[in-house]
């Protein structure tokens, strides 16, 4: 496989630093493919995508006419990191985390930050994802988000920012062993040489920092991963991972609440259950609190959390931290509660809702990314630059209308990386972002899977790499060197 006349087209690349000039972290990859035929390659490539569709790695695309699963397009071609970008990346990641979780015990008890005026009050208590009713009320350890996937990417001069927190339901992970398991058998004598680092026991990590958050009392507490069923775009997600750690996976309907008790019912009768890894949101977890039209979740579980007989994670209320308005502010929260300035910088972004803020927005929304507060997916997304002169005014009047739910970033020139594209039979580049996985069991016990989800715009030209619109992924390596 030849990538001598690949081009980086002034985009920061992460395999050349020039055209032709290989970074030193990638030259054992680049040598291993110069050894390779086209022939070769595909038949790979096609034994990985035979592998993903009988394994049934798929995700569900919402309103989709053509089918409602897909295979998760691989590429072969791995994203690398060097072991001195990731430790940079995990002092961040880490700094955030504490940040944001001390964030969260504070707003739901003494409220400090917005009383202090660093957070303007109405932002926290209008946010969506705000949870009056947890108000005052405790959670095992203080910890509100357990599981995090904050989202990353690069821009024109290889400096690493955060995108945006998901510390409610982040989803992929599945993706990052799935992939990794591909690629070792794909090129099964690379990695030895290589260097890179094992993703496979995060199960393994998982299912500790689960039971970690159990009742006390609970030396063997049962452990369960809380679906919304076959209809989520991440069934398959939960799934694997409660096969890999070796749990039930539970509906809403396999669970009752007795005497404020949470129980799993059983061919051998009822099972009380101690931790819920559940991956249904808020709103649907417990029709008698909050929609009562849900039929997804258990009536009564509200109660047995606030009881303390079970544990979730990630607990109720971590919604308002993936509000983008809070992104915004999630700097100033370092800088309150830790003292600190933040290690990882992320997009400058003017906020709606702002009077200054807003002007500036309706007269640049040709040129701005503007972003809805609580949608994911790549859904609820303006990207000026290339939208229709509809679109545009569509999207005016809904800021006008309602400016708390929307936030404006000036277009980020993503990093790029060679992909394989079967129709021009060559290594093009392509847009990427990664998401690391963070699990939090409390400020001195904290562990990133060494790897991540890479996930790249398969489309030329396009930012977008949500797999809802058209994007795949990447194996991620770390290295235990920078060579």
């Amino acid at each position: 496989m030849d990538l001598s006349s690949y081009q980086t087209d002034g985009f920061f690349d992460e395999m050349f630093s020039a055209p032709g000039v290989v970074r030193p972290h990638y030259q054992k990859v680049l040598e291993r493919l110069d050894r390779m035929n086209l022939q070769d390659f595909e038949q790979k490539q096609q034994a990985v995508d035979l592998l993903f569709l009988r394994a049934g790695v798929t995700f569900t695309v919402y309103s989709d006419n053509q089918g409602t699963e897909r295979i998760f397009p691989f590429d072969l071609m791995p994203r690398i990191i060097p072991q001195s970008e990731w430790e940079f990346l995990e002092r961040g990641l880490k700094q955030r985390i504490i940040a944001l979780n001390m964030f969260l015990h504070d707003i739901y008890h003494d409220q400090k930050i917005l009383k202090d005026g660093v957070i303007p009050p109405s932002y926290v208590l209008s946010a969506k994802h705000f949870r009056r009713e947890f108000v005052g009320s405790d959670v095992p350890k203080d910890i509100y988000i357990h599981i995090c996937g904050s989202d990353l990417i690069r821009d024109k001069d290889g400096r690493y920012l955060v995108l945006e927190d998901n510390g409610r339901c982040p989803s992929g992970v599945s993706y990052v062993l799935e992939n990794r398991q591909a690629m070792r058998r794909a090129f099964p004598n690379l990695f030895p040489t290589a260097g890179v680092r094992p993703v496979e026991n995060y199960a393994e990590k998982l299912l500790k920092m689960l039971r970690n958050i159990a009742p006390k009392g609970q030396d063997n507490p049962t452990v369960c991963v809380l679906t919304p069923g076959v209809y989520n775009s991440a069934y398959f997600e939960h799934c694997f991972l409660a096969r890999q750690m070796g749990v039930e996976i539970v509906e809403g309907r396999d669970l009752l609440v007795r005497d404020f008790k949470v129980y799993m019912r059983t061919t051998k009768g009822l099972q009380q259950v101690d931790v819920l890894y559940r991956r249904i949101d808020d709103d649907f977890i417990d029709p008698s609190v909050f929609r009562p039209d849900s039929m997804l979740g258990v009536p009564g579980l509200v109660n047995a959390v606030r009881a303390g007989n079970v544990a979730l994670a990630n607990s109720i209320g971590t919604g308002v931290a993936d509000d983008k308005v809070m992104y915004y502010f999630v700097p100033k929260m370092i800088k309150y509660y830790l003292g600190e300035d933040p290690i990882l910088d992320q997009v400058e972004t003017y906020l709606a809702s702002e009077d200054k803020d807003r002007q500036h927005i309706l007269a640049n929304l040709d040129k701005l990314v503007v972003k809805s507060a609580n949608e994911a997916g790549g859904y609820g997304m303006l990207m000026g630059p290339w939208a229709e002169k509809e679109e545009i005014e569509r999207f005016r009047v809904e800021i006008e209308r309602n400016p708390r739910n929307f936030i404006a970033q000036s277009p980020i020139s993503l990093s790029r990386h060679p992909t394989w594209i079967p129709e021009t039979e060559a290594f093009e580049g392509r847009h990427i972002d990664f998401r690391p996985y963070i699990l939090y069991s409390g400020p001195d016990d904290i562990s990133i899977i060494p790897g991540g989800l890479t996930r790249v715009a398969l489309k030329r030209g396009s930012l977008v790499v949500n797999s809802s619109q058209g994007g795949g992924s990447k194996d991620t390596w770390v290295l235990y060197g920078n060579e």
